[in-house]
């Protein structure tokens, strides 16, 4: 399908400068952008390639461009909007309903206790596995080869994309987005060694709850609790190939990127971001409003909301500094 900059700009609430018939039907990104492609620009070192770029149409963020916008061809258009990616996004949406539209039915063969009730708007892949008292929102959509145990509730509109695993017990919220291959419920790493020294088993019987709007990766693993619930709170979203142990308490609109780790009964806050491969150690809490660098080991609780890097975790301007002390005595 077509667009053109107008009725993308009618669509985003943006001011187009330049041709407002230009056409587009594709996305890509501006460097690589051809005339029929939509592409965005939300940092100033892009701001180059509005001269050079074959893009039909860009997305800018107006706060990039006040001293107006040159260098456009007559073909092209430039759409000024308050913040280009978001606008991006909105329209990916659009676009990826269009292409992967909700599917219903239920395929054979696949496996569906008795008494459980499929909406009529919910999908069922082949292979699926669904156990006694299973509760299904509306619009759920299970792909092939998911299982799904007993006694788990999935809210509405919930997506569980291939080869997802729901222990027993578990509750997910509604609109949340597993991918392939995701594991909840699995048992919390639990064991105490006997007086013979053997490391034996600490049943696991909690569960985890999973509360609505989240986003889990694909093969990230969220444990069930030793007892109580291991939670997940709303709009959270986790990256691929996490690891969240029995226990822990994810705060809302928090981001976890891959291969974070965070052991048993940690706490972390509300709207923190957690970058790639941070370990947190167990029985400790990050406050609300936390940023936690890439590779970064939290060992002890943060109390005070801010930007955090290093092993152990500090203050990320006192990090920075040290590293610079080290790279210069690494030169005496």
């Amino acid at each position: 399908m077509e667009f053109n900059a107008q009725q993308i700009a009618a669509l985003l609430g943006g001011k187009v400068i330049g041709n407002h018939n230009a056409l587009v039907s594709d996305v890509a990104p501006i460097e690589k952008a051809d005339a029929h492609h939509l592409a965005f620009i939300t940092d100033e070192k892009y701001l180059p390639f509005l001269s050079s770029t074959k893009a039909g149409v860009v997305l800018v963020s107006k706060g990039l461009v006040t001293d107006g916008i040159s260098g456009l061809g007559e073909n092209q258009a430039a759409i000024l909007v308050d913040n280009a990616r978001g606008a991006m996004g909105q329209l990916l949406q659009l676009v990826s309903k269009a292409m992967n539209p909700s599917k219903k039915g239920i395929e054979q063969p696949c496996f569906i206790s008795e008494g459980v009730a499929i909406p009529e708007d919910a999908y069922v892949g082949a292979f699926a596995y669904i156990g006694k008292n299973v509760r299904l929102g509306k619009g759920v959509q299970i792909y092939p080869n998911t299982y799904i145990g007993d006694n788990v509730t999935i809210g509405d509109n919930t997506i569980l994309y291939a080869g997802v695993k729901i222990y027993a017990h578990c509750i997910i919220g509604a609109n949340c987005i597993l991918h392939a291959g995701a594991i909840i419920g699995a048992d919390g790493f639990g064991f105490e060694p006997d007086a013979q020294g053997v490391n034996q088993k600490i049943p696991q019987i909690g569960n985890v709850i999973i509360e609505d709007d989240v986003e889990i990766g694909a093969n990230t693993t969220v444990d069930r609790a030793m007892m109580g619930s291991t939670i997940i709170h709303k709009n959270v979203k986790i990256d691929n190939l996490v690891q969240v142990a029995h226990n822990v308490e994810i705060g809302e609109s928090t981001i976890l990127c891959a291969q974070v780790g965070i052991a048993g009964s940690s706490k972390i806050g509300k709207h923190c971001i957690l970058a790639g491969q941070v370990g947190v150690a167990g029985h400790i809490e990050i406050v609300d409003n936390c940023i936690i660098g890439a590779q970064t080991g939290v060992s002890g609780s943060i109390r005070k909301a801010g930007t955090y890097m290093g092993s152990p975790a500090i203050d990320a301007s006192i990090w920075r500094r040290a590293i610079v002390r080290f790279k210069q005595s690494g030169k005496q």
